[in-house]
């Protein structure tokens, strides 16, 4: 399984708006970035990311899972542009902050630490297990 790290602004789209999507989870539309939407091509069913809000609060807020793998982005015509469909699976019990991710010399190598502009960004193992620790998980999901 490969994780994932999904932003988004609270004001757009936060985590109580996913987290009211269920299960059915929700399409993540309107990325207009190449690599990031490569990195959704990557994704599969199944695989964990953490949600991420950008602008007001920039911290993790909880987790979710991709529940479909990449097809066209309902929002525009245009066949470049694909999407996945996640759906909240936990809450991050203490939010983790970017500022305490760049703090963290285990982190230092992290996506969002050194692009922190893209919106659909990989997460490697350690910094998944090092950020579920930070965040107050007792078992990484």
């Amino acid at each position: 399984m490969a994780h994932w790290l999904f932003k988004s602004e609270p004001s757009t789209w936060s985590w109580q708006q996913q987290k009211q999507r269920g299960a059915a989870g929700e399409e993540w539309d309107g990325v207009r970035n190449y690599q990031a939407r490569n990195n959704m091509r990557a994704m599969k069913q199944g695989d964990r990311g953490f949600f991420y809000h950008s602008q007001d609060g920039k911290e993790i807020v909880g987790i979710v899972e991709v529940c479909a793998e990449a097809h066209p982005d309902s929002t525009t015509d245009d066949p470049r542009w694909e999407c996945v469909d996640i759906r909240a699976v936990a809450d991050m019990p203490k939010p983790v902050t970017l500022e305490a991710i760049k703090q963290n010399p285990k982190l230092a190598d992290m996506v969002l630490v050194n692009n922190s502009r893209l919106s659909v960004q990989p997460v490697a193992d350690d910094e998944w297990a090092e950020i579920c620790r930070m965040g107050g998980l007792d078992r990484v999901p």
